[in-house]
């Protein structure tokens, strides 16, 4: 939709689009609202969200999509934004987005809103979310069309609806910008206050919401024009005799109440709480109290006593927490339940005594007060109704919580109705959430439930229609509070009842004029309705202000205190301080010091002016010298948030698992066929290294195009069932090759690898009568039998021509021989061309190889069965097979089955001590047709090993070819060994004796070590947690596989064990296979020869293992180069560590002492200071803290370890090294580090909290008096500080030294020794346990987690032979609470299988 549409006088386009039912005054309405910005003030009930919709419909041309044009309707609560919303749904056909805080709104940037505008044409939200948006310039108010209030009488003082006008609207109209929302604002009461004195006092509360909203009310003459459309409830006082509860009781519970107060309040001190929790345990425990004596005064002795039990009970979670710890919530809990047990002494006991028996005795004796008696008597003067509703209007949520409790005991008696309580979480109480919220009320109108003791929530929230009797159990504070709780009885005939006390004429006649006040708003409004909206006063706009050019970012006085606070809570924390900014004022001189949070990049900012708003004064202009260093972004949002935004669209990056297959090209025929062809001819050395009464011998390797593999790397070991079978590959020249030859080579090899996978009659059959035997086949590479010619190596072509074997031509080379003849199933063939030959035998349809003669068996010889019978080889083929012999005195032939085909790459296969008896057979000749002559065993023996051969050379091939592509881009004189890339893309899955773990876990450290390095010296001026997402933005498993797809990494992965029968036989054309053609990106050609799934992280963990291979071979320079060969630029320039940290630091810390444990001198000390200075240390002379520091050194420290392990054990398995870095590397090594060093007396911090972990700490590490610090020993998670430190101080000494790692390890290790070895090694209780389980194959279940005061609870279960074993352990966080439990479970385990 074209702007210059929107320029033209929309009024003279728009017209009513009333909705069938409409009412004659919402009509009335909507005109006014189309006319011009309109206040609707009309009683609850009265359809006034109608006429809101129907201002949409008139709207919808101008906002639907395309247009970029949109209307925001405006909801005080969030409970009322689903409603609302839902109700634009229904009668219109906009597309519309709902929108509250919990949606974690504050963190989305303009991309994320752009979305949400361009999907939404009305979006529902809290007033609170567009003012943030329109100061971040995520919304401009010119495009939105049409803005609706709800309950707009907020409208005033610093209320986002106020400001929304003020800072935007208002501002946009005083600059005369026409192009302006149309305003409609809702509410059943224009004024909020409590109450005017006279008309003109009303005038002006309703005159200033019109020139805030810039709009006129429109309201009906009368209340009779609604009377006729909806029922108005009758008003009626219900006056009660107050009395005191008996004085002796009260003073004595009162004087408890105290007692137990300063009793629970003294008991703060002895715990050494934080200063603030500490505070605020005080103020819990002091609003408690006055809330126990609120019950007492005015519910009585029964309801206080519930409400105790209510704050006391650990089930629930009324209390809102807010900064308590676990020891401050204990307190509370405490005196709740003392509390308690002192109301508990003064209720009648006996099993059959409840409230319910004598309510008039009960309030004598004070456990009801009179005023609770009024209501109970009240609501059973209404039992009559059958079908009754009410809602119970109270002040407080105790309130409504212990009436609740006092009817579902009392009722019953009387009626069979229903109480549940609604109420909201101002008062510091939380309870329920909005989903139960909704559920009560719809029950409510289902009748289910027939009262609701509710707060104010439901005055001014969620639509309650079906009610009938309304009671204001406490009076109406405002004339507001007054109208809307009023209107939620709109059943015909129904009540408004007003408790007041007998002689209370103050709140009489103050509900008395809020009665009146219903028409006196309406008469001042009807008579200046003709006077035009007065212009806002123009020192609303000299409020000083801050406008970002590029984007229209907003921000005042006002704005810039929560602007302040944002960032801060942005900013890095831990569990022992919260990054606040800190003010201080003096007010004598007029100065405003603002101390920021030391990992903020500005420290303090200072000002000078007035004390009124020195504070925001101050806020200002931090906010905006944090803008001019690009802290506040042009959107001015904390730069933290759009870069975890960033983070978050990384991850969501969508990928597709479905990979390639890669082939190398190497082996598939890329040229056509010739009279002579070329191959290079390379000979696999077989040697067996174990005794075997079949010989292996070499075999030819012929390829069309010369290998680039090293021949280093191709010294495969095989473990075969009775030894290692070692396997050398070694070029010998150029072999030319007729076309006969070629087709003649070819069909040897398809025919004897289909021998070898499938050894069925009908199979071979099959594979011997195909035509497309020896065509060109994609895949052109050809295994055959080799001898010697003297010392050169040769083709074995009399075995090759076996496959030409036909009993037509046999005769042709037998002329002459005297080896005799023998009968054969097809025909009589020479003995020497059975001897060494492959049969099959159709009787039972299969092929063996014959070895020779049984010179001493024949038909008529005995035959011993499996049961012990005795029988001739001639009745056992009669008896079993039908078959009678007639060549009775020829001798059988030596026969033995195939060989079968193993993957001889497997780990730890298991070896046999001797061969299977059933290998070897007997056989008449005259059963056997003759295939393939002749052929010895030991060739079809020695090919049995070709399929596991030719995989790793597949293998190895694609590794050349993915080194390749990185040689090929600037890497020429770096040499890695193809062993090694191929290392690296094998997985575990495997099974093959190398793959990628070691390889990954320091390619893993290495590239943390060089990114975090690189970001350190890159951004000096941004905190930890910005360059913590900056790391996982590059180094995530997303962020690297999303790099290893461009480079195509994913299709030379190895994640499959080899399965031979899978093998792709070379020469032989399958239709089960096909060889696409694909392009790498060095634009080198690769084949792809299927598909299968591959996950991110397996992706991931490649990217990270070539990393390792290229850092292991070539040195961090290889490293480096292949790390920007895959996409992370990395360059260990030396940038000088620069940062406003002038500190005396021998006046802060003890240097000498420092140095000496580190045995370290440092050249700049104030790195020492900056190391040991924790977040929480709030004095002004330090200007930082150890955040970023910790964050290089973690990463320094990180590989310094795992290099050294990686050095240190070349040998070890890849599983155990990371096992070693895992013990070495983790936060409670290096807590234990510090503690044992004593480094702990040297941080620098103010926080009470940490002061008693650490104490803690060094107690435990007593206690264990290990003689070492790595490992899985400790019960406890010690303080993540103490390790914190220990990487900061690596870090320290990293820059100190000018990014020297080898001189932090030097002055590290000393505090990590004795370090970890594989003999000391002890594995992690979890992964331990796991592996039990995987190998007892006992079933391990999904543990169960819970909290349970403040500590996380971890129920280990498995079932073991039967039995469920089970263990619950309790620690301050999961981690080590699953560490216990299995612990536990791997002990109970031991002590089972001991009995």
């Amino acid at each position: 939709m074209e702007r210059v549409d929107m320029e033209v006088d929309i009024t003279q386009q728009l017209s009513a689009d009333p909705l069938p039912f409409s009412r004659s005054y919402q009509l009335e309405a909507l005109e006014k609202a189309i006319e011009q910005n309109t206040i609707t003030y009309l009683e609850t009930g009265s359809g006034k969200t109608l006429i809101a919709i129907m201002l949409l419909r008139s709207y919808a041309y101008l906002i639907r999509k395309p247009s970029p044009f949109y209307a925001v309707f405006l909801v005080p609560q969030v409970v009322l934004v689903k409603q609302q919303a839902d109700a634009v749904q229904m009668h219109t056909d906009l597309n519309v987005g709902k929108y509250w805080g919990e949606m974690e709104v504050d963190f989305w940037d303009g991309a994320k809103w752009k979305q949400e505008i361009q999907k939404y044409e009305v979006l529902v939200m809290t007033p609170q979310i567009l003012l943030n948006g329109l100061r971040h310039s995520f919304f401009k108010i010119n495009m939105i069309k049409v803005l609706i209030f709800d309950e707009c009488h907020h409208a005033r003082g610093k209320h986002p609806y106020a400001s929304i006008m003020k800072e935007f609207y208002h501002r946009q109209l005083e600059a005369g910008v026409s192009d302006l929302p149309r305003i409609f604002g809702m509410t059943a009461s224009l004024i909020k206050s409590k109450g005017a004195n006279s008309a003109d006092n009303y005038w002006q509360n309703i005159h200033e919401l019109e020139t805030i909203l810039n709009s006129k009310v429109y309201t009906c003459s009368s209340e009779s024009v609604l009377a006729q459309f909806i029922p108005f409830s009758t008003p009626k006082f219900q006056l009660y005799q107050h009395m005191e509860i008996p004085y002796v009781l009260y003073a004595r519970l009162v004087d408890e109440l105290n007692l137990l107060k300063e009793k629970h309040e003294f008991s703060l001190d002895s715990l050494g709480l934080e200063e603030s929790a500490a505070e605020s345990t005080r103020k819990k425990i002091s609003k408690i109290h006055s809330t126990l004596i609120h019950c007492l005064d005015e519910l009585g002795v029964w309801l206080a006593l519930k409400a105790a039990e209510c704050l006391s009970c650990y089930e629930s979670d009324f209390l809102m927490w807010g900064k308590l710890d676990v020891f401050g919530k204990k307190i509370i809990r405490s005196y709740s339940l003392d509390a308690f047990h002192a109301f508990e002494t003064c209720i009648p006991s006996g099993p059959d005594w409840t409230i319910a028996n004598n309510v008039k005795a009960n309030v004598d004796a004070g456990l009801l007060t009179t005023k609770v008696f009024c209501l109970i008597e009240s609501l059973l003067e209404y039992r009559v109704l059958k079908d009754i509703r009410c809602i119970i209007f109270v002040e407080r949520v105790i309130t409504a919580i212990v009436l609740e409790s006092l009817f579902s005991e009392l009722l019953p008696k009387h009626t069979s109705w229903k109480t549940k309580y609604i109420a909201g979480n101002n008062s510091g109480l939380q309870i329920q959430t909005r989903k139960k919220q909704n559920e009560i009320v719809e029950e409510f109108r289902k009748g289910m439930v027939n009262i609701i003791v509710a707060t104010s929530i439901l005055e001014e929230g969620l639509d309650v229609q079906s009610c009938n009797l309304v009671i204001r159990f406490d009076p109406s504070a405002t004339v507001c509070s007054f109208i809307q709780s009023r209107g939620r009885a709109r059943m015909q005939n129904s009540d408004y009842l007003l408790m007041v006390k007998s002689g209370d004429f103050s709140t009489h006649s103050r509900l008395k004029k809020y009665l009146a006040s219903g028409d006196i708003m309406r008469k001042e409004s009807l008579s200046h309705a003709s006077h035009p909206c007065s212009p806002l006063r123009n020192d609303s706009f000299e409020e000083e202000f801050y406008c970002v050019a590029s984007t229209g970012a907003f921000m005042n006085l006002s704005s810039s205190v929560g602007l302040i606070y944002f960032y801060c809570s942005r900013l890095p924390a831990d569990g022992y301080f919260k990054p606040t900014p800190r003010c201080v004022i003096n007010k004598e001189i007029g100065i405003c010091t603002l101390h920021l949070p030391k990992s903020s990049p500005i420290q303090s900012v200072r000002v000078q002016g007035n004390t009124k708003n020195l504070k925001q004064k101050a806020c200002f202009e931090a906010c905006k010298q944090l803008h001019a260093i690009g802290s506040l972004t042009d959107n001015l949002v904390p730069d933290v948030v759009v870069e975890e935004i960033d983070a978050e669209e990384i991850g969501r990056e969508p990928y597709n698992d479905d990979q390639p297959i890669f082939f190398p090209p190497e082996l598939v025929n890329q040229c056509s066929m010739e009279s002579i062809t070329k191959y290079y001819c390379y000979l696999m050395e077989l040697k067996q290294n174990f005794h075997y009464e079949f010989p292996v011998h070499n075999i030819m390797l012929l390829v069309r195009s010369q290998l680039e593999v090293d021949e280093s790397s191709v010294g495969i070991e095989l473990e075969v069932d009775r030894g290692i079978l070692t396997v050398n590959l070694k070029y010998i020249g150029l072999i030319r090759l007729n076309s006969d030859q070629v087709i003649l080579c070819r069909r040897f090899q398809s025919a004897l690898f289909r021998v070898l996978m499938d050894p069925k009659e009908e199979k071979l059959t099959e594979v011997f009568s195909d035509p497309r035997l020896g065509n060109t086949p994609e895949i052109d590479y050809m295994l055959l039998p080799s001898n010697f010619l003297g010392q050169n190596p040769v083709i074995d072509w009399s075995s090759v021509s076996s496959v030409s074997f036909s009993y037509e031509h046999v005769w042709k080379d037998h002329v002459n021989c005297n080896a005799g003849m023998i009968q054969t199933k097809s025909g009589l063939l020479c003995t020497c061309m059975i001897q060494n030959s492959l049969v099959i035998t159709p009787h039972n349809g299969r092929a063996y190889i014959i070895n020779g003669f049984l010179d001493n068996l024949n038909a008529n010889s005995l035959l011993r069965l499996s049961d012990g019978s005795v029988m001739t080889y001639k009745e056992y083929y009669e008896l079993r097979h039908g078959i009678k012999l007639s060549f009775t005195r020829v001798s059988f032939l030596a026969g033995r089955h195939v060989f079968p085909v193993h993957n001889y790459l497997q780990r730890c296969r298991r070896k046999k001590e001797k061969e299977s008896s059933n290998a070897f057979v007997e056989l008449p000749p005259e059963l056997c047709d003759v295939i393939m002559s002749s052929i010895s065993i030991s060739t079809f023996y020695s090919f049995t090993f070709i399929p596991s051969i030719m995989h790793r050379l597949e293998s190895l091939l694609l590794a050349t070819n993915l080194k390749k592509m990185h040689l090929d881009h600037r890497m020429q004189n770096i040499s890695i060994p193809t062993m090694k890339v191929l290392e690296a893309i094998t997985t575990k899955k495997c099974q093959e004796k190398f793959h990628l773990e070691s390889l990954e876990t320091l390619g893993d450290s290495f590239l943390k070590y060089a990114v975090c390095q690189q970001l350190f010296k890159k951004h000096q001026n941004q905190h930890e947690g910005l360059l913590s997402i900056r790391k996982d933005k590059i180094i995530s498993n997303t962020a690297l596989c999303v790099l290893g797809c461009n480079k195509k990494i994913p299709g030379f992965i190895r994640d499959e064990p080899f399965d031979p029968k899978s093998w792709m036989i070379p020469g032989y054309n399958s239709e089960s296979y096909t060889l696409n053609e694909e392009t790498l990106c060095n634009t080198k050609k690769i084949y792809v020869s299927g598909r299968r799934k591959v996950k991110s992280k397996k992706v991931a963990d490649v990217v990270e293992a070539l990393i390792g291979a290229y850092l292991s071979t070539g040195g961090e320079a290889a490293g480096v180069l292949f790390m920007n060969w895959i996409g992370i630029n990395i360059d260990f320039m030396n940038i000088p560590y620069e940062r406003p940290f002038k500190v005396q630091a021998e006046k802060l810390v003890n240097i000498p002492r420092l140095e000496s444990l580190l045995k370290y001198s440092f050249q700049d000390p104030t790195l020492l200071v900056e190391a040991v200075t924790h977040g929480s240390y709030m004095l002004a002379e330090i200007p930082g803290c150890y955040q970023r520091l910790e964050f290089l050194g973690d990463s320094v420290l990180d590989y310094l370890i795992t290099l050294h392990l990686y050095s240190k054990y070349p040998g070890i398995s890849p599983g155990l090294l990371t096992d070693l870095r895992s013990a070495s590397v983790n936060n409670n090594c290096y807590a234990l580090s510090a503690v044992k060093a004593g480094l702990h007396k040297h941080i620098l911090h103010s926080s009470q909290k940490l002061y008693r972990e650490i104490k803690e700490t060094v107690e435990s590490f007593k206690e264990l008096s290990l003689g070492y610090t790595y490992g899985w020993e400790s019960e406890k998670s010690f303080p993540k500080v103490l390790g914190d430190v220990v990487e900061s101080l690596a870090g320290a000494i990293f820059v100190d030294s000018g990014y020297n790692k080898d001189t932090v390890f030097e002055s590290i290790r000393p505090l990590l020794e004795p370090m970890v070895t594989p003999e000391t090694m002890k594995i992690h209780p979890v992964k331990e346990l796991h592996e039990v389980c995987q190998k007892q194959h006992f079933e391990l279940r999904k543990p169960i987690v819970s909290r349970e005061n403040g500590m996380a609870c971890i129920t280990i279960e498995i079932e073991a032979n039967g039995k469920v074993i089970k263990h619950t352990s309790t620690a301050s966080d999961k981690k080590m609470a699953k560490k216990l439990a299995s612990k536990e479970i791997l002990k109970l385990l031991k002590e089972a299988s001991s009995r």
